[in-house]
């Protein structure tokens, strides 16, 4: 069997991509205070479509305005944000490249000006190990307002040009936290048993599903692992299940990602020694290539992809089609033209993680570079 590439197009049955490289989430910190997008941010993701990524998943983006975890995020609660992308949108298209919105509520995650009026829901009323934010459990009217506030953000998604939708049901933010017997201790059907535990993102998924329609990619974004002490967190075995179930459900892509940060000691520190040593890069291989073997739908592999030989292996024998990159392509938004030139090229990116130290987020390798820009602009 003739050998697959990382710089081949892939056609999905949704979506067809000119190479198998895709931006992964990563807020930027820049849009207004109301979410609107600025004119950093188009730089921002121009940049990354000349990179020669093939498709650019955003940063997360708020749903709803009383539920903003992060200040500068970008928006999507009302039908303001749906023109402001076509400028963005079109210079995707133009370099072939196809562009996914991340929708996201955060919950008690959400740490961003809590004081303000803001009621903060939860699964259940326990202190988050991050925020220090106690909220309120969540009602049966709360529950069809997260439900409501995706289904109406992916239309808007669709509608405002995007290739495709993705949900963020990772990182401890508020769908997550639903996965998580720490935060969800409730005794009725959104508690207790896994499929109990997620149907709330059951229900998410099929009311976007719906929005958006049939023909419409619809993408996901999931823990695997919430890595937390027995009995508090999501384990690996319940996550398959979980993904048996959701492949059964119509969705087109699941990034899969090894990480809690709810949990409070999630996988959030540098990485220093992935940018030297080759056999720690792709640190989730071994947990989605298994997740693999037990779906159909397509997985994004996220986390230290950073070496074109490591991928190409996976690709070919463990079945995983798409890998995803953020803090690498911050460092070099043209990474993937560089690597299709010269597949040995080292990025120069030392998985610091320091790039959230500022606003915008930057990366310490160009941080002058880029502050001198906004200063002159």
């Amino acid at each position: 069997m003739e050998r697959k590439t990382l710089f081949e197009q892939v056609q999905f049955p949704k979506l067809t991509l000119k190479n198998r490289f895709v931006r992964s989430g990563l807020w930027m910190k820049a849009a207004d205070e109301q979410g609107h997008i600025t004119p950093d941010l188009v730089d921002t993701y121009k940049a990354l479509a000349d990179g020669g990524v093939g498709l650019i998943i955003t940063e997360y983006t708020y749903i709803d305005a009383n539920d903003q975890p992060n200040p500068r995020m970008i928006g999507m609660y009302d039908d303001s944000f749906i023109p402001e992308w076509n400028e963005i949108i079109a210079y995707a298209h133009s370099k072939n490249v196809k562009i996914a919105c991340q929708i996201a509520m955060g919950g008690s995650q959400s740490g961003f000006e809590a004081s303000k009026h803001r009621r903060m829901i939860a699964p259940s009323a326990v202190l988050n190990r991050v925020t220090g934010i106690m909220p309120e459990e969540m009602t049966e009217t709360d529950f069809q307002h997260v439900i409501d506030c995706h289904a109406k953000a992916a239309l808007r998604v669709r509608q405002a040009g995007f290739d495709a939708v993705q949900i963020h049901a990772a990182h401890g933010y508020l769908l997550s936290q639903f996965l998580t017997p720490y935060y969800n201790r409730r005794t009725d059907r959104y508690g207790g048993t896994l499929h109990n535990r997620a149907r709330l993102i059951y229900e998410v998924v099929a009311a976007v599903r719906r929005a958006v329609g049939e023909d419409y990619p619809v993408m996901i974004k999931l823990n695997f692992d919430d890595f937390m002490s027995e009995g508090e967190g999501l384990t690996f075995p319940e996550s398959l299940a979980m993904f048996e179930h959701l492949d059964t459900l119509g969705v087109d892509f699941i990034e899969s990602i090894g990480t809690n940060l709810s949990s409070g000691n999630g996988i959030t520190q540098s990485f220093p020694h992935i940018a030297r040593a080759i056999e720690k890069q792709s640190y989730f291989k071994e947990q989605v290539s298994e997740i693999a073997r037990h779906i159909t739908t397509p997985l994004i592999l996220v986390g230290g992809n950073r070496n074109i030989e490591v991928m190409d292996d996976l690709l070919n024998d463990k079945n995983i089609p798409l890998f995803s990159l953020a803090r690498t392509l911050l460092a070099e938004p043209d990474l993937i033209n560089k690597w299709e030139a010269n597949p040995n090229y080292v990025p120069k990116c030392v998985a610091c993680n320091k790039c959230g130290e500022t606003t915008p987020h930057s990366c310490i390798l160009n941080r002058r570079k880029r502050t001198k820009t906004l200063l002159e602009n």
